[in-house]
């Protein structure tokens, strides 16, 4: 077989240009550190790494949304903090008011000290992120979710509670349950004095807050307890005013004997009643409803402002029970705030570890095993160097070289 000088050099030129393709795009390799820098290189390690990155793109989206839930949080649980403070504050309050050596100014001085602190805890309601987001909107998006008019607190947001997910938590907590949703009396009943614009009582008697003491007893109704003083001798009667109102229904005890401090007890319910009834004189229990904490304390400032003796007896164990009863509420929902900000930090912690092994499964499908890329650059490198000695060689392979 006959081969000719320009088959031999064109073959010797194609290896030769063949290995220093090689040997750039090895060079290419050891620059940049990744065994595929373009699809072509290797389709199936390209895209398994652009898959791994687009999930660590959305790991950081969710790290990101958050790092603004978890502020939000931290923000309302250091709000339901200073809540708690003055709700402290004002229960103090409450109980100096209840010195009996105070007089009327003496009391007014505490209620307007009261009502200071309750406009405090009203802005603690409408405190907003570093968004402008309220902190207790609830479900809703109102920018001031609550607005204080004469005709009370209202709540403008949406309640309810946002649930978490694996990668979330709520980024704002629900103003109604916390603020709006305060059990009126001691949670099963209230006891109450006639209001305005019933008939008021004349005698000097108050109640306690009450207590459950049978509660498969309980049925939810209204009643109200009257007081009779005939010769000096004063007695009471129960009605049930919802099944059968006085005058018409008959009392479910009646006649009874009335002695101060001594409980009244029927259907389930006890109080202590103090003071000297007079004839007439009314008791009212109807079924704990909700009401809010800013009604609490508007009706405890109003009671220890203008209150007779007995009005401010029946109101500040009242204003004490509900106070109480709202600071449960507060650091419940404290509490809550708390268990998101540690679910939080065990979502971070989750995500830093996803991501971790989202980078080392990237790094697997493109970045180059540097000492093998070194030895088979070297490889290539002797490859390329032997070829351009081939290729002298043959250049030498000439009938002229060898013409005398």
């Amino acid at each position: 077989m006959r081969l000719s000088s320009a088959n031999t050099y064109d073959n010797a030129l194609q290896n030769l240009y063949t290995r220093q393709s090689d040997l750039a795009s090895q060079q290419e390799k050891l620059t940049s550190g990744k065994n595929v820098n373009r699809a072509s290189d290797d389709p199936t390690g390209a895209a398994q790494a652009e898959r791994d990155l687009t999930r660590m793109t959305r790991v950081a989206t969710d790290q990101r949304a958050l790092g603004v839930q978890s502020n939000s949080i931290t923000l309302a649980e250091s709000a339901l903090g200073d809540a708690t403070d003055l709700m402290q504050s004002l229960r103090e309050l409450v109980v100096s008011a209840g010195n009996g050596s105070y007089k009327a100014t003496d009391r007014a001085t505490i209620a307007q000290q009261m009502t200071g602190l309750r406009d405090q805890l009203f802005a603690v309601a409408n405190r907003a992120d570093s968004n402008g987001s309220p902190l207790f909107g609830g479900l809703g998006s109102a920018s001031v979710p609550f607005t204080d008019a004469t005709t009370g607190v209202s709540f403008n947001g949406v309640g309810g509670q946002r649930a978490s997910t694996e990668v979330t938590v709520p980024g704002a907590m629900d103003g109604q349950a916390i603020w709006m949703s305060v059990p009126t009396g001691n949670g099963s009943f209230n006891v109450a004095l006639p209001a305005a614009p019933a008939a008021l009582n004349t005698g000097s008697v108050w109640t306690d807050t009450g207590q459950v003491v049978s509660p498969a007893a309980l049925t939810g109704h209204n009643y109200s307890v009257e007081f009779s003083v005939a010769a000096g001798v004063t007695s009471y009667n129960v009605f049930d005013a919802t099944s059968a109102p006085s005058p018409a229904g008959p009392a479910i005890l009646a006649a009874q004997p009335y002695v101060a401090g001594q409980a009244i007890q029927f259907d389930g319910m006890s109080f202590v009643a103090n003071g000297a009834p007079a004839n007439g004189d009314v008791v009212q229990i109807s079924p704990s409803t909700k009401t809010n904490v800013f009604k609490v304390l508007d009706d405890a400032i109003a009671g220890i402002k203008s209150g007779t003796p007995a009005d401010n007896n029946q109101t500040i164990p009242l204003a004490l029970t509900q106070i109480d009863a709202s600071m449960n509420q507060i650091q419940s929902a404290r509490g809550q705030a708390g268990e998101w900000l540690n679910r939080a930090d065990n979502i971070t912690s989750s995500q830093q570890g996803r991501t971790i092994q989202l980078t080392v499964d990237k790094s697997r499908a493109e970045d180059l095993d540097m000492v093998k890329g070194i030895s088979d650059f070297q490889k290539l490198q002797t490859g390329y160097q032997a070829a351009l000695q081939s290729y002298a060689q043959v250049q030498k392979l000439s009938l002229f070289n060898y013409i005398s």
